[in-house]
């Protein structure tokens, strides 16, 4: 392996991922779980995934660097940082194990398995902002509601029905703010995708109201995100800074949180 020395650089681009949108991607699920079924064992699985969240920035710069076979000043202090993380994710995922009633929570886990490494392995080829890696994560990320839900007694049933509406939010969010940025960036955007995508998750919250495995209050929400997603696309649109347009997506994911946990 090649060793090549540069200066010093600083430790919280390596230590804090990048991915803005990832951090609602774990608050949603992860609140959600502890607000629907609050156990011990859900909040240690909630810290483990906190600390896969973290580890995977730094995991994914030590494997660049090693798939390119170069030793960089930042290579040791990745793989720390990821040994580091690693340990947060052991003790979260032991304090689950140790107070779980059964093993059943590991099976969404183990479903979304496969697309947090193809995320990963996304990463190290410089390809993380990919229209699929970030569908990946954001599905894989979406495994982690039912699992708590699992931990806390929550019917199967009943945990898949939230999944399934939680993805319905999070897969038509991240096809907006893809298109809603393009747009800002004043580049051409085909929007009927997004808007599709928002039509289908109305469909999927309609359906789990009316089988009774979800409060009728997500609804306006889901419409709210429609309209959104509408206007955010049109000509009526307001120029908009990543940053705001990010906040938003924060504030309607906790809006939904709001409508399943506190109203029926």
């Amino acid at each position: 392996m090649t060793t090549t020395t540069t200066q010093r650089i600083p430790l919280k681009p390596l230590a804090i991922p990048n991915e803005h949108g990832a951090w609602g991607f774990w608050l949603e699920p992860a609140l959600l779980g502890l607000l629907l079924a609050p156990s011990w064992a859900g909040a240690g699985l909630a810290l483990a995934s906190l600390g896969a969240l973290f580890m995977q920035h730094p995991l994914s710069l030590f494997l660049t660097d090693k798939r390119r076979k170069r030793s960089y000043a930042r290579t040791s202090i990745t793989f720390q940082l990821a040994m580091a993380y690693s340990l947060v994710v052991f003790l979260g995922f032991s304090l689950a194990i140790f107070q779980a009633s059964s093993l059943q929570f590991l099976i969404p886990l183990l479903m979304a398995a496969p697309l947090a490494l193809f995320q990963l392995e996304s990463k190290t080829r410089h390809q993380g902002r990919s229209l699929w890696a970030e569908l990946a994560g954001a599905l894989a990320m979406t495994a982690l509601l039912p699992s708590i839900l699992l931990l806390g007694t929550v019917s199967p049933a009943h945990a898949a029905a939230f999944s399934l509406l939680l993805a319905a939010r999070s897969l038509p969010s991240i096809l907006y703010v893809r298109a809603r940025l393009r747009l800002e960036r004043g580049e051409k955007v085909n929007g009927v995708l997004p808007l599709i995508a928002s039509i289908v998750a109305c469909a999927v919250a309609a359906l789990l109201v009316y089988t009774k495995f979800a409060p009728v209050a997500i609804l306006p929400v889901m419409v709210i995100l429609f309209i959104r997603c509408a206007m955010g696309l049109s000509f009526m649109r307001r120029s908009m800074q990543a940053k705001t347009i990010g906040m938003l997506e924060l504030f309607f994911g906790l809006l939904l949180i709001a409508a399943i946990a506190f109203i029926n």
